[in-house]
């Protein structure tokens, strides 16, 4: 069993007869433990009654936000943003009125907020409960901001860079980043309609009184403000989309403009070289000469791409179009 045991705001060891020492002693304590694994099972069965639902929950991560709640305690599971700004991080709670146990897999916002415990922020707050659940939890969710102000900056970049020169790899980014957004609405907007219901006391936690609450409300603002700035930049990504998908499109356009001009020019021509290379008696015993040379095989194939260059230029599809 790997994890820290946190009371009194003195961080030790977690070890089962440390755990039972303080459960006998009725002292309010938290238990963080990393990941869950059979001595942490049979702990969390047998010592701390806990559901056997709740562990195989868990047990197996990947998990959507929920809070439900058991007989003497509430199990909650909560999303912040991965180190790699790809992913998320998942820690579940289990809330009762002596203990917060946390079980999570190596989760670094978990590392600030027992820092902020350990400088005395809980100190500030109303109650055990109130401390450890927002400390953490509001570490978590402003895990997303700047996860978030890194894709403002990447769609800047890549808008910017799409207007100069549209790549492929350009449209991969972009379909990467789509698929981390994805990631993050799905976990956020079932975690701000959970907040919600707590906020509004719909959903009660252990230990949170009504002095509690403007905590819980300020967590869903912060889940508010990122469902927001998920949303916006979710249209930004599909405008940018389209912008490498109408410059691409633009550029082809103009690619096949240019060749269809040259190949229109080279119609006539084809037709004037094909109609006086026919070997008919006529043609060859009566067009002859050096005069007969430079007027049709020279100056009527100049005569008509000259013809097709102006009726292009006045049309524009050469530049301006004359006035």
């Amino acid at each position: 069993m790997q994890g820290t045991l946190t009371c009194g705001g003195v961080v030790s060891e977690a070890t089962r007869d440390a755990i039972n020492e303080r459960l006998a002693a009725g002292e309010f304590f938290w238990l963080d433990l990393n990941g869950v694994d059979d001595e942490a099972r049979n702990l969390l069965l047998n010592d701390f009654k806990v559901h056997h639902l709740a562990v195989e929950d868990a047990q197996h991560f990947g998990q959507r936000p929920k809070v439900e709640d058991y007989e003497g305690f509430t199990y909650m599971v909560v999303h912040g943003a991965g180190t790699d700004h790809t992913s998320t991080d998942e820690v579940h709670f289990i809330v009762a009125e002596q203990f917060v146990i946390t079980v999570h897999h190596g989760c670094l916002a978990m590392d600030e907020a027992r820092k902020r415990v350990g400088h005395g922020k809980a100190s500030e707050l109303h109650s055990p409960h109130v401390a450890l659940l927002y400390l953490i939890i509001d570490q978590l969710v402003d895990s997303f901001f700047p996860m978030l102000d890194q894709f403002d900056n990447q769609i800047d970049e890549l808008e910017d860079a799409i207007l100069v020169k549209p790549t492929e790899a350009q449209l991969g980014s972009l379909f990467a980043m789509k698929r981390s957004l994805i990631l993050v609405r799905k976990v956020v907007t079932p975690q701000r309609d959970m907040f919600a219901a707590i906020a509004s006391g719909l959903t009660e936690l252990p230990g949170i009184s009504n002095e509690g609450q403007p905590y819980m409300r300020d967590i869903y603002d912060h889940l508010i403000r990122i469902s927001d700035l998920v949303d916006g930049y979710r249209d930004l990504l599909s405008g940018v989309m389209d912008t490498h998908l109408s410059t691409v499109s633009n550029r082809l356009n103009v690619v096949m403009k240019q060749l269809t001009i040259i190949a229109t020019v080279f119609l006539p021509l084809s037709f004037l070289t094909g109609f006086f290379g026919q070997n008919f008696s006529y043609l060859i015993a009566h067009i002859t000469g050096r005069f007969a040379f430079y007027t049709f095989a020279v100056g009527l194939e100049l005569v008509s791409a000259a013809a097709l260059l102006y009726l292009f230029r006045r049309r524009g599809w050469l530049g301006n179009a004359d006035k």
